[in-house]
């Protein structure tokens, strides 16, 4: 690395960068429902004069810029103004595209200042829209759009090295993730089945043009959601020259091909892969990951009015266990054996390909979307890790989508906004299991082994209307959405899950406004759990599971300074769950699982757990301005669920309590940026184990990891957490090309709370489990103590040509 390093500097060096002003800013300004050009919009950059007016065409041209960052901002009269952050190089022109909403409201002068800050009428809070500039350059982040959310209000974060996304006190499988439009299961590689989190995000960052993050108010075209949704929307391929981005981390490297095809069309397509795999093999680590991953975007414009995109994405996956723990001298020798030990070697692939076609009339908007996702999951365990001995651990699944839908959006006369659509999923799922498990309603070990084909039509509806009144100063939108599948009879009926929504935005003064939103929602309990059988029966079907229910409330109250780029925010939230899957084996809600590797809910389960979380969030947002950016948020968070005892609220494993995220970043002279981002999180509860259970040597034999007493589920608490990531960026413009250099480092100053310990046994001199001498049936006990922190420093470097 050290090499490499030396090379690209001196290679740097050997260049004298550009200074002339020959960057350039080009794209159209077109109409929302209908997509029309809107001839005559001023285009122009944030506090400067620059700038220029769309043609006939909408479409506009700004030259002779300096590289850098800048805010480009919108207006047209009778439309609602806009604004985007816009990296300008000169290796190529930058393209922006805005589509502007109408409106009827008579702007003053502080509401025709366009503002970077998302709101709509169906969602007026627990909203935030997030830019491309804001993810490549976030602290901690490496260009993992998973770890940016962590600078939002209500999100908390697992384990440093993974990527799970906790809203408002809720579970990781919670969430749900769409690519323009089309949804996605997971954006992580090395997914958790039966969850959404993982180390590692699929995403590539170049691909997108902004997020639509809602920790709350989702909007009723998009169902089977309870904490989160996010909206990626990706960027058009450049339709006026090819491109090539080439990028080199500490972990992958990666390449993406962006340009038109036809005259009509364009493509963007990339390709990654991990060296991991030989970089933890030289620093001696027990485990062993390689993934790669794959992406595009291919859109063609038939007219106007009429046009079709198609993306696709990809991951293949594998992991793989060191050869040997290493020495017994070795400082982490007992906690490499344990790793070596527990860990299940595993092969995963997932795709998702889909075709969005899109219709503009003069007042309307239909939308039709086809797409075919899957997920192959496959792992495995060989006592002592030899190949050589039948498996005591022997999974294969698979789960498979076919979805199609079709929305509508139309504007009336009158100031009325109705949206509307219809979807229908076939969904197969298949799971091999052959496994031996402690059952901890008996105390004895348990053996299975079942062959699980599942097939399950879906269908759904949803409706929503939206009003401005009062000269547009209160905004009501009210909506629903119906959803049913034939996996059993209490989920076929529509009416059962109704899912009625309110919203209503009152701007009171100019830069102030009351928001509020209530609503209802639903979500199905994974594959896993309703695939699960024993005795060749789906036994969770016989136990009436049934769709998880959400009942939540949300208010806030808004102070924007648009002309700054400024907003502050405070919003409650109470979450109110029923129906939510309860273990029969473990005796715990599954709410609490989630944020660890492997499999999650193949299980039986009853629908009878109940849970509650609620809290209270402020956040002060500085968009780019002047060269500068921010983001104070604080969260405070009580996160409970029922457990063996249906009356008895316990903490959820996600209730962190308290929440704080300062992020901020600095534009400086030269084409350098500096940003900096401390997190602080409340220890979450864990629960204690079970030892006399698990050094039975039968036992341990079996699972080769302790077993949790999950009679005191959640009784213990680890200690907050806290860290400070850093950032430092610099950019070279070249006449036909540029070079961004940068250093990331998370956790900057190395803080370790202690993590949750590690009960293992005493080993022999050969690695072996050690005997109790006084009772032949047990091990001897061990426990083995663990942080949660460690510093993570990654370069990186991006050439565009």
């Amino acid at each position: 690395m050290k090499q490499l390093l030396s090379f690209f500097s001196i290679f740097i060096l050997s260049f004298t960068c550009a200074h002339a002003q020959n960057g350039i800013i080009r794209g159209s300004v077109t109409e929302l429902p209908n997509n029309k050009p809107v001839p005559y919009a001023t285009v122009v950059i944030q506090g400067t004069s620059i700038g220029a007016t769309t043609d006939e065409n909408g479409k506009y041209e700004i030259k002779n810029i300096q590289p850098g960052l800048y805010n480009l901002v919108v207006n047209y009269i009778g439309y609602r103004p806009d604004s985007r952050e816009v990296e300008v190089s000169n290796a190529r022109p930058a393209m922006i595209n805005f589509t502007l909403v109408p409106s009827t409201e008579e702007l003053n002068e502080v509401e025709v200042i366009a503002n970077g800050f998302y709101k709509s009428d169906e969602s007026p809070v627990s909203v935030q829209r997030i830019g491309v500039t804001e993810v490549k350059r976030a602290p901690g982040a490496n260009r993992d759009i998973s770890r940016v959310f962590r600078s939002l209000p209500g999100v908390a974060s697992t384990a440093s090295f993974r990527n799970d996304i906790l809203i408002r006190g809720g579970a990781p499988n919670e969430n749900r993730f769409y690519l323009d439009g089309i949804e996605i299961p997971n954006i992580n590689h090395f997914a958790t089945q039966g969850a959404s989190g993982g180390p590692v995000g699929m995403l590539n960052v170049d691909f997108i043009k902004d997020v639509e993050f809602f920790s709350g108010a989702f909007p009723a075209g998009r169902g089977n959601a309870l904490s989160s949704v996010m909206e990626f929307t990706q960027k058009d391929g450049r339709t006026d020259e090819h491109t090539t981005n080439i990028i080199l981390g500490t972990s992958d490297v990666g390449i993406t091909f962006e340009g038109p095809v036809t005259e009509k069309s364009s493509l963007i397509v990339s390709a990654r892969q991990s060296y991991l795999k030989a970089l933890f093999s030289v620093l001696g680590l027990p485990f062993l990951p390689t993934y790669n991953d794959f992406q595009l975007k291919y859109k063609y414009k038939f007219n106007q009015r009429n046009q079709l995109s198609i993306i696709g994405l990809g991951a293949i996956d594998q992991f793989a266990l060191a050869d040997s723990p290493g020495e017994p001298t070795d400082e982490d020798y007992e906690q490499n054996v344990y790793i070596l030990n527990n860990t299940p070697q595993q092969e995963q692939w997932n795709y998702t390909v889909g075709a969005k076609y899109e219709h503009f009339r003069d007042n309307s908007t239909f939308t039709f979307v086809a797409s075919r996702n899957m997920l192959n999951n496959k792992q495995y365990k060989y006592p002592e890790n030899d190949a050589t001995q039948p498996k005591i651990y022997d999974y294969n699944s698979q789960e498979a989508e076919n979805k199609i839908r079709l929305e509508g959006v139309s504007f009336t006369n009158s100031g009325f906004t109705f949206s509307y659509g219809v979807n229908y999923e076939y969904a197969m799922y298949t799971n091999r299991t052959d496994q031996t498990l402690y059952d901890y309603s008996t105390g004895q070990l348990e053996t299975i082994n079942f062959a699980s084909d599942l097939g399950l039509n879906k269908w759904g509806g949803f409706a929503t209307v939206s009003k401005k009144i009062a000269q547009d100063k209160v905004t009501l939108s009210v909506g629903a959405r119906l959803d049913a599948n034939d996996y059993s009879e209490s989920m076929k009926n529509l009416l059962d899950q109704f899912s009625p929504r309110f919203s209503a935005s009152y701007q009171f003064a100019p830069r102030w406004s009351l928001n509020f939103n209530t609503g209802i929602y639903y979500q199905l309990p994974t594959y896993t759990t309703l695939g699960y059988k024993e005795n060749d029966e789906f036994v969770n079907r016989e136990n009436g599971l049934l769709y998880i229910r959400n009942k939540q409330l949300v208010g806030g109250l808004e102070y924007k300074i648009p002309e700054k780029n400024l907003r502050f925010t405070v919003e409650g939230f109470q979450k109110v769950y029923d129906q939510y899957p309860y273990s029969i084996n473990n005796e715990i809600s599954l709410a609490n699982l989630g944020a660890d590797f492997g499999v999650i809910g193949s299980e039986e389960v009853t629908s009878t757990s109940k849970g509650k979380s609620q809290g209270i969030e402020f956040m002060a947002q500085q968009k780019f301005f002047n060269g500068f950016y921010g983001i104070l948020a604080y969260t405070y968070v009580r996160s409970e669920f029922t457990n063996a005892n249906p009356n008895e609220y316990a903490p959820s494993s996600w209730d962190s309590r308290n929440i704080v995220s300062l992020t901020a970043g600095k534009k400086l002279g030269k084409n350098w940026e500096i940003g900096g981002r401390w997190l602080f999180a409340g220890g979450t509860p864990y629960t204690p184990y079970d030892v006399d259970a698990s050094m039975d040597r039968q036992v341990w034999d079996a699972e080769r990891r302790g077993i949790k007493d999950y009679s005191e589920v959640n009784t213990l608490r680890l200690d907050a957490s806290h860290q400070l990531d850093l950032r430092v960026d610099k950019y070279y413009y070249f006449n036909k090309w540029s070079l961004n250099v940068y250093f990331d480092i998370q956790n900057a100053y190395g803080y370790s709370p202690k993590g949750e310990p590690i009960l293992t046994t005493e080993l022999n001199a050969d690695g072996s489990p050690m005997v109790d001498p006084n009772d032949n049936t047990k091990y001897v006990p061990k426990y083995i103590e663990t942080t949660n922190g460690i510093v993570q420093p990654s370069i990186g470097i991006i050439v565009e040509l």
